[in-house]
């Protein structure tokens, strides 16, 4: 029944023939979408708050099995003319919250980039986004799932641009590095590259992670791919995150200046990896609020171009 009502949801982007709440918010969907094998990736969908329908976002989370079910409602409220698509990592909990306690030994098993993106690629192409109403696409990464948008980009539809909060572009490994640096652990990063390099199999734990994780960590490409991709991109970082330094953001940024698609990037003062924070001489600032509010600009508008919606 579950996959039954999802399907209902995908398939018909205005949901006319999904119930709504009297009410006319629109009702989170809950169900899966199939993986490649037995795997299943739990998914959230919720059609336009406000008609009409103008685009589609499809969003990939961030690391570890953090469900967006608690937080879906509130987190999303800013995309008004937008269907949304949330796409989990298999063995998810939905309901686990932006920063579940513990996952499962299970999922730490599983965790795996290479493994994501062939789970999500299946999933995407079973989703069929393509076939009720005709609108462009938003792929979002945020933090961790931004390493798959070039790998995702073309099972989409449609695809107007990409977007990475909290993501800096870079290949993880060179990523990784700059924040050991920062951190004085720069030797205990490097004695992972060793370890990750040496015979243990893929299932030994490591940091709380498996090898087969940091395995295709250490080799997964990102800069390169994003800066060749043909979609515009949009990058968005807090200048307080405390998990991904500046000094990443502002090194994938200087080299996709050479894009040949649109590239822009914004920062927040004061905002953390959430994109929460207060800004000197401003207050309290939600940047996550603020990126929706730039589709919904470029939505009503798409004409004018990718960065236009940027303030100056």
């Amino acid at each position: 029944m579950k996959r039954l009502a999802v399907a209902c949801a995908l398939l018909l982007a205005a949901a006319a023939a999904c119930a709504q709440p009297e009410d006319h918010e629109p009702a989170w969907t809950r169900g899966t979408l199939p993986g490649v094998g037995m795997a299943d990736l739990p998914v959230l969908h919720r059609a336009e708050r406000t008609p009409p329908l103008r685009y589609r976002v499809v969003v990939l989370p961030g690391s570890g099995c953090a469900g967006l079910a608690p937080i879906a409602q509130r987190y999303f409220a800013g995309l008004l003319h937008a269907e949304v698509l949330v796409l989990h990592k298999p063995g998810t909990d939905l309901d686990a919250g932006p920063a579940p306690a513990q996952c499962t030994s299970e999922f730490v098993a599983g965790d795996d980039l290479a493994r994501w993106h062939e789970h999500a690629r299946h999933a995407l192409r079973m989703a069929a986004l393509d076939t009720a109403a005709r609108v462009p696409t938003v792929l979002v990464g945020i933090s961790e799932g931004g390493e798959l948008l070039p790998a995702l980009a073309p099972e989409l539809p449609g695809l107007a641009g990409l977007v990475l909060l909290s993501s800096p572009g870079l290949d993880p490994r060179e990523a990784g590095e700059l924040q050991a640096r920062r951190g004085g652990v720069l030797a205990d990063w490097q004695a992972l590259g060793k370890i990750q390099a040496s015979a243990l199999p893929d299932t030994a734990l490591v940091q709380g992670r498996s090898l087969g994780y940091w395995r295709s960590f250490w080799r997964w490409p990102l800069a390169q791919p994003l800066i060749d991709a043909p979609w515009p991109l949009l990058q968005v970082w807090g200048e307080a995150d405390a998990l991904v330094p500046a000094e990443a953001y502002q090194r994938f940024a200087m080299r996709a200046q050479g894009r040949a698609a649109p590239f822009c990037t914004r920062s927040f003062a004061g905002a953390d990896h959430g994109l929460q924070g207060v800004a000197p001489g401003i207050g309290r600032i939600n940047g996550v609020q603020r990126v929706w509010a730039w589709l919904e600009q470029w939505a009503r508008a798409p004409q004018d171009g990718w960065c236009a919606m940027l303030p100056p």
